[in-house]
């Protein structure tokens, strides 16, 4: 934790990336199992290096998953699930998946249009709410700053549940998000990268001693 703020290095691929965010403050490291993600890790591939990660609270990182998707990815010693998904869904798809995991455990990430703010009837299915910049054919990973004051109404209205800023986060701008948004818990990926899934340690550094700053 740094000044407060707790973070998350999102799209992590190996033991090291993992152990220099550690290091540098990250509270959380994001593991991604989609498929379509520039950081998809498949299930084997995490297991060939999972022993060696270092102490840190896990979360695996989907999209819609299905039961059976779900299912297999509980052995391998996530402490938490974050899963994002489409706003339309039906109530009872976000309904299973806090029933499997269990709400403590859950991460709700919705792909939440502008105009749209996050329905009521969902903060009982999850303990953490991400709010991720829109994008119509995406799931995450745009890299572009999203509704900072948008984050903050929400942070406001519901303060029972944790809200988690992503999207286009970095050195240089966390100082602005923080302000704009009243954000606590943030989430980076693309922020500290070198290409595409390749985190770079100068820039998790830097990241860090922002949020100190």
């Amino acid at each position: 934790m740094n000044a407060g703020i707790q973070f998350k290095v999102c799209g992590i691929m190996t033991a090291e990336a993992a152990d220099f965010s550690v290091r540098h403050g990250a509270s959380y490291l994001g593991f991604n199992f989609y498929p379509k993600s520039p950081r998809y890790l498949s299930p084997e591939k995490f297991r060939e290096f999972a022993h060696r990660l270092p102490i840190g609270k896990k979360v695996a990182v989907l999209v819609e998953p299905t039961a059976a998707e779900l299912a297999a990815l509980q052995g391998l010693g996530f402490d938490f699930f974050q899963i994002h998904f489409r706003a339309e869904l039906p109530l009872a798809q976000i309904a299973g998946w806090s029933k499997a995991v269990g709400p403590e455990r859950l991460w709700l990430a919705p792909k939440l249009p502008p105009g749209l703010d996050l329905p009521a009837a969902w903060l009982p299915f999850a303990r953490f709410f991400m709010l991720d910049t829109f994008s119509a054919d995406r799931f995450g990973g745009t890299g572009q700053t999203g509704d900072w004051a948008k984050f903050g109404r929400h942070q406001l209205a519901y303060p029972a549940v944790t809200w988690i800023l992503a999207g286009g986060l970095n050195p240089d701008n966390i100082g602005a998000a923080l302000r704009g948004s009243g954000a606590r818990f943030v989430d980076v990926s693309s922020g500290v990268e070198s290409a595409p899934g390749v985190k770079d340690e100068a820039k998790v550094r830097a990241f860090a001693a922002s949020l100190r700053r």
